[in-house]
C-alpha cells in the first residue's frame, strides 16, 4: 500500500514538470517578479506589462555567443510582434560582462526595442526553471506559460527551418494553442551561483 502511495508520488510530481523544464509545464501560472532594475533606469514588475495581450520572456545575457547570436532575431520579432506581444529580456548572470552597467552598454549598442532587467538574486531565473541563454517562455493573456524552450530550430540564422517562437505566437493570435509546446533551449548554461550545503 505505502509502495504504491510513494510510486503515486512520484507519477504526479513527473507531471507537474515539464518534458524539459523542471521546474514549470505548459499551463501553469508565470511566477511573479517584482522591481527588478532595467538598463533604461526603470524598475518593472509582471504586472508593468499588463496591457500586453501576450508576454515573451527571454533569458539572455551579454557574455553568451549563442545569446549574442540571438540579438537581431530578438529585435526582429520584438519590432514585428509590438502591437501585441511585450518582450522582455532577462539577465540573471554575476559576472562583470553581464553587469548592469555593461547591458546598459549592449542595449544602447544594440538599440533594444525591449525591456532589458538585471536580477541579482537569480530568483526569477529559478522560478521558470530556466537553463540556458537564450531560453523562451510565451504567456498568454492570463499569463500561463503556453510555450517554453527554444526560438528556433538553428543557431545559425540561415540554416533555421522552423520558427517555434514565430509559429506559437502565430497559433495563439489565431486562438489556436501552438502546435509545438515546449523544445529543448539551447545556448550557454546560465551562471548560477554555487549554493554550499551543509
Amino acid at each position: 500500500m505505502l509502495r504504491s502511495f510513494l510510486i503515486s508520488l512520484v507519477f504526479v510530481s513527473v507531471l507537474r514538470a515539464g518534458e524539459f523544464n523542471k521546474v514549470l509545464s505548459i499551463g501553469d501560472a508565470a511566477p511573479n517578479w517584482e522591481n527588478l532594475p532595467a538598463t533604461d533606469g526603470k524598475q518593472y514588475s509582471l504586472k508593468s506589462f499588463q496591457n500586453a495581450e501576450y508576454l515573451v520572456i527571454v533569458f539572455t545575457c551579454n557574455s553568451c555567443p549563442t545569446a549574442v547570436d540571438y540579438e537581431d532575431r530578438i529585435i526582429q520579432f520584438a519590432n514585428k510582434h509590438k502591437d501585441k506581444v511585450a518582450v522582455v529580456a532577462i539577465n540573471v548572470n554575476l559576472i562583470k560582462e553581464d553587469s548592469l552597467e555593461e547591458m546598459k552598454k549592449r542595449a544602447k549598442e544594440k538599440k533594444f526595442p525591449f525591456v532589458y532587467l538585471f536580477d541579482e538574486s537569480q530568483k526569477i531565473a529559478k522560478s521558470f526553471g530556466a537553463t540556458y541563454t537564450p531560453e523562451f517562455f510565451i504567456l498568454n493573456k492570463e499569463r500561463k506559460v503556453v510555450y517554453m524552450g527554444a526560438m528556433d530550430d538553428r543557431n545559425n540564422a540561415t540554416e533555421v527551418k522552423v520558427h517555434y517562437l514565430e509559429d506559437a505566437i502565430n497559433s495563439l493570435q489565431k486562438g489556436e494553442s501552438p502546435k509545438v509546446k515546449e523544445t529543448v533551449a539551447r545556448g550557454c548554461l546560465i551562471r548560477y551561483k554555487r549554493v554550499r550545503e551543509d
